[in-house]
Formats: structure tokens, sequence, C-alpha cells
């Protein structure tokens, strides 16, 4: 079950590959996507979970500001997505790939 403030990878729709943050949950087959970039936070992407794929990593900071305001800035989720994709690169150079 996904948790707000998640980072996900889209696998199918427009733009499969891409990386973005759960930034609501709309039920057990629905979330609410953004990544700060293409998506902002004002308009999200609805997007169904059979369609992503769930990461174990969860930005603490997207899921505070979320909680405490009931809102997060672009630049925090793109924050949040750059982080998590350069601790991918730096473990994949780790394992010599």
């Amino acid at each position: 079950m996904p948790k707000v403030g998640q980072i996900v990878k889209v696998l199918r729709g427009r733009d499969p590959g891409e990386y973005a943050v759960v930034i609501g949950i709309v039920d057990d087959r629905f979330v609410w996507l953004a990544d700060g970039v293409h998506r902002k936070f004002d308009q999200p992407k609805k997007k169904n979970l059979n369609h992503l794929q769930l990461q174990e990593t969860i930005s603490s900071e997207v899921e505070s500001s979320i909680r405490e305001t009931g809102r997060v800035t672009n630049g925090k989720l793109r924050f949040a997505i750059a982080k998590f994709v350069e601790l991918m690169q730096d473990e994949a150079q780790e394992k010599g790939e």
C-alpha cells in the first residue's frame, strides 16, 4: 500500500520510466502523483497502482509538509526525486553496473 511522500516509478502511460511522488491517496487502486516539473502539485496526475512500481524510499520532507500544511512546494518534489535518483546511481556504481 502506498504512503504519502513515497517515490514511485511510472511503468505505463505517457511517461514510462519517470519518477514521481505520491501526494495523495484516492482509494486502494488510485493515487495522485506529482514530480514538480511536468506534473505540478496543483495539477497532479491520477494514476492506477497497477501502472506504478513502488520504491522503498519515502521522502520525509514531502510527507511532513503535506501532513502539516496540506501541500508541498514543487521545489521539494524535485529535490526529493533528484536525491532518490542520485542515491540509486551511487548504489549502481558501488555494485559495478
